[in-house]
């Protein structure tokens, strides 16, 4: 049977800065054997970047090119006009983020279109630039990607920081990297700013952001390990709980958007400590399923806990 969750027309979100790469990924997508399909597929574009779309070519893989240019003409009504007259099978936007990436994956769709998949591309070299200077819009982008693609990498860049800077707006992203030939492009290496050889493993304050999301990342590299590192105590609304959250505060986005992010930490002490106070822990890593979010996640067994001093800088970074 049909998976009754899959849209009868799946549509591919196909987003980034200008000039990322998203023309020459869709370019090439839909020449593939493994993407054909009988219907027609509609390309709907919404800016033009630095790689041109041939219609004709296009037509030759049964895909049909609509150019929205101003961002008024793409609404409901204009998108309905468009499944009326081409009846697509399937449908691939490209578009542009300045519009907001949100607004898109919430605004009203013609019956049968769905979002199945949504894709960022970003251009390594310029990364750095769009992140300080539009971070709200490069928080949209990265809030509602399944999977982001780093292009046009070098091996000198800070690649693992910006994976990293993806993963703590969005969690369960999909991030790879490519080389400037278009070649994949393995960061991963055992290398954190930590000894993870100690008996107990100091995490700096500066630290913390790192080890959050290495945690989640590499299990078999943590479970049974123990750390020490300070966080602020977050208590659960149920004043039995055997547990608490040592937490940081993380910058998102800007700085409206600070959130805390830190791991249930079980401890026999949880009842006693107090909410907001500073504390070090000592504890143990495990990982297990977590009844309120429904997912195996790193948790922390308390060793040893005590009042402690605020960090210098009591914002996490993730570089």
């Amino acid at each position: 049977m049909p998976d009754q969750n899959y849209p009868a027309v799946p549509v591919y979100l196909i987003t980034g800065f200008l000039e990322s790469g998203k023309s020459t990924f869709i370019n090439f997508v839909v020449r593939q054997d493994y993407f054909a399909i009988p219907e027609l597929t509609v390309l709907i574009a919404t800016e033009e970047g630095e790689v041109e779309y041939d219609k004709e070519e296009l037509r030759k893989y049964n895909t049909e090119l609509v150019v929205i240019s101003d961002q008024e003409d793409f609404n409901y009504e204009h998108l309905n006009m468009i499944e009326k007259q081409y009846d697509p099978g399937r449908v691939i936007v490209e578009y542009n983020p300045l519009w907001g990436v949100e607004d898109f994956c919430q605004m009203r769709l013609p019956v049968g279109w769905g979002i199945c998949q949504s894709i960022a591309h970003i251009d390594a070299s310029t990364f750095q630039l769009y992140q300080q200077n539009m971070m709200s819009l490069f928080a949209d982008i990265a809030r509602n990607a399944e999977l982001i693609i780093f292009n046009r990498c070098q091996s000198d860049m800070p690649l693992a920081g910006y994976r990293r800077s993806i993963k703590v707006v969005n969690g369960g992203c999909d991030v790879q990297f490519e080389d400037e030939s278009g070649e994949p492009m393995n960061i991963f290496s055992d290398t954190v700013p930590y000894d993870l050889t100690k008996d107990i493993v100091d995490i700096d304050d500066a630290d913390f952001g790192i080890f959050f999301i290495d945690l989640r990342d590499n299990p078999d590299r943590y479970r049974d390990k123990k750390f020490r590192f300070k966080g602020r105590v977050m208590k659960s609304r149920n004043p039995l709980a055997n547990y608490f959250m040592p937490a940081r505060a993380a910058m998102t986005c800007c700085a409206d958007d600070i959130q805390y992010i830190g791991n249930i930490c079980y401890s026999k002490k949880a009842r006693k400590l107090t909410e907001g106070a500073w504390v070090e822990v000592v504890a143990r890593v495990d990982y297990k399923m977590i009844p309120f979010s429904q997912e195996i996640e790193p948790c922390l067994y308390e060793i040893r806990i005590k009042d402690t001093t605020p960090p210098e800088t009591e914002l996490v970074y993730f570089n």
